[in-house]
């Protein structure tokens, strides 16, 4: 029986926990903080425009480094990382310096991922339903995890055996998993038939060119 005065106790034999995994020293590798564009509001005050504004995105494309670089599909494809896991507290990335601009997003602090896993946050899809833009490298990969064969709770279930800690996630997180990879590939559906796919769909290395206007239906 778990009593208070126990440090940690399971349930019965289980124990809930995080894991952490450090990067190199600042002075080894040096890295920016950037605040995320689609950053959630974290009071009762007010909401940040991107919540009250559909055609939020538009006014993210004039800003740089948003406008001319793979930045703002990068920021997709967190997105579309965060709702897997159901994380809703991405309000900073950073990035290595070394790489520039174009450098590969740093996904830290993940502790608010695989929580309820009962509820589908789709708010944190923002970036993707607003931009209406995804790379074709992780649009093709989405498509192939859905796919009975590759499919993304099967692949993780088989990945994370592996691991000195398995079970590293439960069941119905494994499931949701499968779930919210759908609700993914009906938002980029979505847009495909408001805007095709020649504009939806990019090449992971060029900028997307989208309509700026009429973006508002896609949030109705």
């Amino acid at each position: 029986m778990c009593k208070t005065e126990y440090a940690v106790c399971g349930s019965p034999h289980l124990l809930e926990g995080s894991l952490s995994a450090f990067l190199p020293s600042l002075n080894l590798a040096p890295r920016l903080s950037i605040p995320n564009p689609w950053i959630r509001s974290y009071s009762f005050e007010g909401k940040e425009e991107w919540e009250v504004n559909p055609l939020y995105c538009n006014t993210v494309r004039e800003i740089y480094p948003y406008s001319n670089s793979n930045r703002l599909l990068n920021i997709v494809d967190m997105a579309i990382f965060d709702f897997l896991i159901g994380n809703m507290d991405r309000h900073h990335y950073e990035m290595f310096t070394k790489f520039g601009d174009d450098g590969f997003l740093l996904h830290l602090d993940n502790a608010r991922g695989f929580g309820r896993h009962s509820h589908d946050e789709i708010s944190i899809l923002a970036p993707l339903c607003q931009c209406c833009v995804i790379k074709r490298s992780t649009w093709l990969r989405l498509q192939l995890l859905a796919e009975p064969e590759y499919r993304l709770s099967e692949v993780m279930r088989e990945s994370l055996l592996q691991d000195p800690l398995a079970p590293v996630l439960t069941e119905p997180h494994l499931l949701a998993l499968d779930r919210r990879l759908q609700l993914i590939l009906d938002a980029v559906g979505k847009c495909i038939d408001t805007f095709g796919e020649a504009t939806v769909v990019a090449n992971d290395t060029t900028q997307p060119q989208s309509p700026a206007v009429h973006r508002a239906k896609l949030g109705t």
